[in-house]
């Protein structure tokens, strides 16, 4: 179970290989500028960019349950490494790569990838939508080919700011236009020249080579900057702009993680890089897991997706890469549509990314060092500027208006303090907003009548109700007692509840019986009986029978004493959705929502009032 591989591996054949072959090469195409770039922007060299992309392919090949996911470096975790390596060095990095894996892991054991779940969607948006704000503006620098060195959103605005005069005209001319070009050759793929009804051979690879061109954008635009870099260093001994400059050639050596650093001429140990890594330690893992078990599930065509396994492969593929230089990696989702839309068959279409990533370390490198930072900078904008999630906005504020709140506290916490801080401000904030709610449960009072002669109280939570929300039920029930009617509790959608409201049941359920007058419970889930059964052990009266509760209903009713006269029905239930009039024993509501009580038209729709 936990190596997939294993169950699809013996009906591979060659048709298959040469899809996944395809789809290898596609995706490693893609992901060589991709990695160069976001090595930068984590603010390491460009090799550690290409150290952090071929592992994983090959250890999610074996251990990945979803076809169309590439592992490897991201804006996103690059921009979260960054925070932990400005100022300090690249073991950092990998350290911080190396414990996320081990925390991953310890996730996987204990089961914990249902944590993610926690992290609501606006939430969600608010994080990725900031994140993309700060790393864009990151980029300014490539792009404009200043030089200053920033920590944080506003450091990096200010530094924009009183260094915008030095902005290097070939830079910004080069950058601009392979952001342009790059917008445009993502649209080329959109582009319909087939005709659907009976399509030419000259179409179908007309339409086959403009997708070509529209997935291979970000290499086709690295490697003629590189070109024009390259001749004009040849022909005029000089680049009008700024180059990455040389990139550390072959394969990265094999060897521990550092456990310890040289930084500021001392030694760093183990326990000091721990606490400089901070909460980063629980937070980067647990945002790379939330976004490979999302890349899987819009990747799943509605099939059931393991998030243990997700989180068990992500954890080897962090653990060992630190073991090669890595810094944290997790899914793509823009390397995961090209490999989709490439026609992958089989999660091996990784290892023919791997091995095309292994031969670019080992021969490609020195060409790497004409590579324009405008043109990185513009791959990384080009990237993440459609990850800004604006749309949602409508939709969200039709919806549910208090979704916003959550939504924008993480958006500005994550600009203006701080990435980490801003994803547990939002995780908090919405766990508040849960528990308001819950403490706020829709609770149905209405009165009602059997035959025109059975008169009782039913009261009807529309949800379980937990311990926040147990004082709104107990204040319904004691304001119905106000009718001196038989009162009963329809629990047909309160399906469990806790401890502590079952005590408080309890408690009522004593009130009730010392002032004599009858409380029922009807129509009690299984799992909500066994947590009331143990707490309220005296004069807990229910039934999962209509004609039984009915039956006991009329023996009352026959010695019962009329009910004073004058009592609003409007002081049961602030939340009840019935109209409020006066009423005595004999009065009805005049308009209420039919109750669940219903057996074979025992209770007659009372007549209006």
């Amino acid at each position: 179970k936990r190596i997939p591989i294993t169950s699809w591996l013996p009906r591979y054949n060659s048709e298959t290989a040469l899809a996944d072959a395809i789809a290898g090469v596609t995706v490693g195409l893609t992901v060589m500028p991709q990695a160069l770039a976001y090595a930068a922007l984590a603010g390491l060299q460009p090799q550690y960019g290409l150290y952090s992309s071929f592992l994983g392919c090959f250890m999610y090949a074996i251990f990945g349950s979803c076809k169309d996911i590439t592992i490897g470096p991201t804006a996103l975790m690059a921009l979260m490494t960054y925070q932990q390596v400005v100022n300090r060095n690249p073991d950092y990095a990998i350290l911080l790569c190396f414990l996320s894996g081990c925390v991953m892991i310890l996730m996987a054991f204990l089961r914990l990838g249902v944590l993610v779940e926690f992290i609501s969607q606006p939430v969600t948006v608010g994080f990725t939508t900031a994140t993309s704000v700060i790393i864009i503006a990151s980029q300014i620098k490539g792009l404009l080919g200043l030089s200053y060195q920033s920590s944080g959103f506003i450091s990096t605005l200010h530094k924009i700011a009183i260094n915008i005069h030095n902005t290097k005209l070939w830079d910004a001319v080069l950058g601009f236009t392979c952001i342009v070009i790059l917008l445009l050759l993502r649209k080329v793929k959109d582009i319909v020249i087939i005709d659907k009804l009976n399509p030419s051979n000259r179409q179908r690879i007309l339409s086959k080579l403009l997708w070509l061109l529209s997935t291979s954008r970000n290499a086709l635009v690295v490697v003629c900057c590189s070109l024009i870099a390259f001749i004009l260093q040849n022909n005029y001994g000089e680049v009008p702009f700024k180059i990455t400059g040389s990139v550390r050639p072959g394969i990265p050596p094999v060897q521990l993680p550092p456990f310890s650093t040289e930084l500021g001429n001392r030694t760093v140990e183990f326990s000091e890089m721990l606490t400089d890594l901070g909460s980063s330690i629980i937070l980067v893992p647990i945002i790379a897991v939330l976004g490979n078990v999302a890349i899987a599930k819009a990747f799943a065509d509605g099939e059931p997706v393991d998030a243990t396994q997700e989180l068990f492969t992500l954890a080897l593929c962090n653990l060992l890469g630190s073991f090669v230089s890595s810094m944290p990696i997790t899914g793509s989702f823009s390397r995961s549509a090209v490999n989709h839309a490439s026609g992958v068959k089989t999660t091996l279409g990784g290892i023919y990314t791997g091995v095309l990533l292994l031969l670019a370390l080992d021969q490609l490198t020195p060409y790497f060092y004409f590579i324009p930072n405008a043109s990185l900078a513009a791959v990384i904008i080009s990237a993440v500027i459609f990850m800004i999630e604006y749309e949602v906005m409508e939709p969200m504020w039709k919806a549910n208006r208090r979704d916003m709140i959550p939504m924008f506290a993480t958006f500005l916490i994550c600009l203006f303090v701080g990435v980490e801080i801003g994803i547990v401000v939002g995780v908090c904030l919405n766990i508040a907003l849960l528990m308001i709610y819950s403490a706020k449960p829709k609770v149905t009072v209405e009165k009602m009548e059997i035959d025109n002669e059975i008169e009782y109280i039913c009261i009807k939570p529309n949800t379980s109700i937990y311990y926040p929300g147990v004082e709104r039920l107990r204040n319904n029930v004691l304001k119905a007692a106000k009718y001196q009617l038989p009162v009963v509790i329809d629990c047909t959608l309160m399906e469990d509840t806790d401890f502590t409201t079952a005590k408080s049941i309890s408690s009522f359920i004593k009130e009730f019986a010392s002032k004599k007058q009858a409380l029922f419970f009807y129509n009690a889930q299984p799992r909500l009986l066994s947590v009331l059964t143990p707490i309220c052990t005296n004069n807990f009266v229910h039934f999962d029978n209509f004609d039984d509760l009915k039956t006991v209903l009329n023996d009352l009713n026959k010695g019962s004493i009329p009910n004073e006269d004058g009592i609003e029905l409007t002081d049961l239930s602030p939340t009840s959705i019935d109209i409020p009039i006066n009423s005595t024993s004999k009065d009805i509501i005049e308009t209420y929502e039919q109750p669940l009580l219903t057996r074979n038209n025992a209770i007659h729709t009372p007549k209006k009032n």
